[in-house]
């Protein structure tokens, strides 16, 4: 029950969401720009009775995703402004998200290494 609760809410949320943007493309990126999907997931793990620690370790998590998913809608911004076809724009993008998680991914562990060890 708990679980379908979860869903309806957000789906109402993204449903909403979807609806201004229809209307208002420039509002509506600036509301999807929120952090919607942290916001409810922090929400959701709190309301599930998660510790501080776990949801700090989850918002830390998700910063250290926003640089990749910049570089993702940069991509995807640039590639439809030129034409691109949907799908490939977002598919050019994933593939720049995950170059970016992949070299940062190797960065954090050197830095860890050289300065923490």
């Amino acid at each position: 029950m708990y679980v379908i609760v979860k869903i309806i809410v957000s789906a109402i949320i993204i449903g909403i969401v979807t609806e201004i943007s229809r209307r208002f493309p420039s509002y509506g990126g600036i509301i999807a720009a929120l952090p919607l999907v942290s916001l409810l997931s922090i929400i959701w793990l709190y309301v599930q009775g998660e510790e501080n620690t776990t949801l700090s370790k989850f918002a830390l998590g998700v910063l250290c995703g926003f640089p990749a998913t910049a570089v993702l809608l940069i991509i995807v911004y640039l590639a439809l402004k030129k034409s691109v076809p949907l799908f490939i724009s977002i598919g050019l993008g994933i593939g720049g998200w995950m170059i970016i998680l992949f070299v940062q991914d190797i960065i954090i562990k050197n830095v860890r290494t050289y300065f923490f060890n």
